[in-house]
């Protein structure tokens, strides 16, 4: 059964890309399952956006954008499946949206020769691109989001945690376990002490955790989460009166699935962004005209404008301005997988750039090489505001702490390299 829907899904996938459609992109999404609330309205920026880019200029460059959607369920092994059925010449990028799927997919894509482009998740030591000449983790990292959390903590005490007490809960995956070395590395460097407590798949379970937390009354409670687990989390808070000032989640455990459930009492929940909120920006009302208005929406339209939609819809952006970067770079409109490698190496986003596109003051400015592929590590927190429902940015964007960040991610490439036999070299 498994190799007859390969087969199908195969030639589902040749069916769907006419001669017109030069440039493929895969979205490895996740629509069903546990995951599926977050899932469905990241593909539906992912795809709206290229689906703007189509119907109002064109495609990118004179070629035409041809996305193929593959449901994973947030499942490691469906995602590989998706990608054995998909790879190809014509492939430009595939974005994961799963840090167990893009632990797989890294040899496989380096060897391939196919970009991936893991947006703030994935392996955060892929930011050195001396050793993973195929992955993109920009603009910011799961390492960079430890230490902005950190950070953050610090400007409420007035710079001194010293003896201060931070819990991590986190998803019990490799996704959930990303942050857990930074956080050790803090520890050490500001003297406040450190609680580890997993949350096992998919997270509906969280009593005995919260339990705890109770008892031992932290006096923050940082959370890596996705999915159910993220909304569970935050009712287990409320229902243990934890203070939600207090609570400061990783930006996929700060949308509006995560905390309307808990109704008022989720009131003030923090979460760290990389990019800013909202539907206040031009290029919403071209989405409005040439996609939604003209019924080609991937989804029914009820996402624009939230956390998860922003993303997504960011995501593609990026990808599309690499795009751009490579067909400029290597003089064609038909790109290949290893020139859109190079669009992204070289890709460089300002705030002039982003105001041309319709989205102005939407994120910090980064720029890519080939040593850091993963940006300059800004990002800023939002709070909950349950009156208004809706997140809200509450500090200006700052860096994470590049001295700690930079030495662990120059340690574990290393380690890859050595284990896998990569000499390296930009």
């Amino acid at each position: 059964m498994k190799t007859k829907l390969l087969t199908a899904f195969a030639a589902a996938f040749m069916a769907a890309a006419p001669a017109l459609a030069e440039l493929t992109i895969v979205d490895t999404s996740y629509r069903t399952g546990p995951y599926a609330a977050n899932g469905i309205p990241f593909s539906d920026g992912y795809q709206d956006y290229f689906t703007l880019l189509n119907e109002r200029d064109g495609g990118i460059g004179g070629e035409m954008i041809n996305l193929v959607e593959c449901e994973t369920g947030y499942n490691t092994e469906k995602g590989v499946e998706c990608y054995e059925a998909t790879k190809g010449d014509d492939v430009l990028v595939y974005q994961p949206l799963s840090t167990g799927i893009t632990y797989q997919l890294i040899p496989k894509a380096t060897a391939d020769g196919i970009p991936l482009h893991t947006m703030g998740y994935g392996r955060t030591s892929a930011k050195n691109g001396d050793v993973f000449n195929w992955v993109f983790n920009y603009p910011a990292n799961y390492w960079d989001g430890a230490s902005l959390a950190v950070t953050h903590i610090l400007d409420e005490n007035g710079g001194d945690i010293n003896g201060k007490s931070i819990t991590l809960i986190y998803h019990n995956s490799a996704y959930g376990k990303e942050p857990i070395r930074t956080l050790e590395e803090l520890s050490k460097k500001h003297g406040f002490n450190l609680t580890l407590l997993p949350v096992d798949h998919p997270g509906q379970e969280q009593k005995s955790q919260w339990l705890q937390i109770r008892r031992e009354k932290p006096d923050y409670v940082v959370m890596w989460g996705w999915g159910v687990m993220n909304p569970v989390a935050i009712q287990e808070a409320v229902n243990i009166r934890y203070p939600m000032e207090n609570f400061i989640g990783i930006w996929w455990s700060g949308s509006e699935n995560d905390v309307k459930s808990a109704g008022a009492g989720a009131n003030g929940y923090k979460a760290l962004a990389f990019h800013n909120l909202g539907d206040d920006y031009p290029v919403y009302g071209d989405i409005q005209k040439y996609v939604s208005d003209a019924g080609k929406a991937a989804g029914v339209g009820d996402q624009m404008g939230t956390v998860l939609y922003n993303r997504g819809m960011y995501a593609a952006m990026l990808a599309a301005e690499a795009i751009k970067t490579a067909q400029e770079m290597h003089g064609t409109s038909k790109i290949t997988a290893a020139q859109m490698r190079d669009g992204m190496e070289n890709l460089e986003i300002t705030e002039a750039k982003m105001a041309a596109i319709g989205l102005p003051n939407f994120g910090p400015e980064f720029k890519v090489s080939c040593e850091n592929h993963g940006g300059n590590g800004f990002g800023a927190v939002s709070q909950w505001d349950a009156a208004a429902g809706e997140f809200k940015l509450i500090t200006e964007y700052y860096q994470s702490d590049q001295d700690v960040i930079q030495q662990l991610i120059e340690e574990d490439s290393a380690s890859y390299a050595a284990e896998n036999g990569i000499e390296g070299g930009c």
